[in-house]
């Protein structure tokens, strides 16, 4: 029951979210456009429930500046203060609002990471991808700016084996607007403001993995999302050409 009343709950308020928020949407869209260039809206792929990769979604709040090279500045170089300001007001979440609805993700849940993060987890920490992901959870209702990988994974497996959820979710639900109007950013390690932006940084920087474990794990993440990437393009080919097909019968 509490997995149904949660998923309705999901759909209602993003729905609802979404039809009041669509002029801040496409002035939010437009503003990207115009200072940061094309495309407003940054997609990644994440594991989700059950580690099903989903695209998420997010306003962009940094440039493509690149070296000589090619290859993108840091981070904090092409942070711009007006994508400080998307991410200080979490208007760039607000795409996220759409992975809600679609049953990616939910209001309340652990929240995405990276595939090349989750793949250095083991047994006990892969638990968090029992649930739906979601935009605010525990770990961030108790720490925000201040907890670091080993609080963030001990607090979504915390939540995962919360038999009460329902309870949970309302406290997190109302304390994450508290926070909210007090405009503090929902940040952990795992974000830009944190020495370790990766949780296999993080393990091999305090020697919880080797230099080899560590190479082969982030090779074998770039070769999945290679594949994953392959295969949805090809569909996405497929589906093209099968509306294409139908257009023609049509005419």
């Amino acid at each position: 029951m509490y997995k149904v009343i949660k998923r309705l709950f999901d759909i209602l308020l993003s729905g609802i979210a979404l039809i009041i928020l669509s002029p801040v949407i496409l002035l939010t869209w437009v503003l990207v456009l115009i200072k940061l260039g094309s495309p407003a809206i940054f997609c990644q792929y994440r594991p989700g429930k059950n580690n099903k990769l989903f695209k998420l979604r997010k306003f962009r709040s940094m440039t493509n500046e690149t070296d000589e090279n090619g290859n993108l500045l840091p981070d904090y170089r092409r942070l711009t203060n007006f994508g400080k300001f998307l991410r200080t007001s979490n208007l760039d979440e607000l795409p996220q609002l759409w992975n809600i609805f679609i049953g990616e993700m939910s209001f309340i849940g652990p929240r995405p990471k990276l595939l090349k993060d989750i793949i250095f987890f083991d047994e006990e920490q892969n638990k968090r991808s029992k649930v739906r992901p979601g935009i605010t959870g525990l770990a961030q209702i108790n720490g925000r700016n201040e907890a670091c990988w080993d609080d963030v994974i001990r607090y979504d497996i915390e939540y995962v084996n919360t038999k009460n959820k329902f309870k949970l979710d309302v406290k997190i639900f109302f304390k994450t607007i508290c926070l909210l109007f007090k405009r503090e950013r929902t940040e952990e390690c795992g974000s830009a403001n944190h020495e370790f932006y990766y949780y296999g940084d993080y393990l091999l920087n305090t020697n919880k993995v080797s230099t080899m474990e560590y190479t082969e794990k982030i090779k074998m993440a770039k070769q999945i999302l290679s594949k994953y990437e392959k295969v949805y393009t090809q569909k996405v080919k497929y589906v093209q050409e099968e509306l294409e097909d139908l257009n023609e019968k049509f005419q």
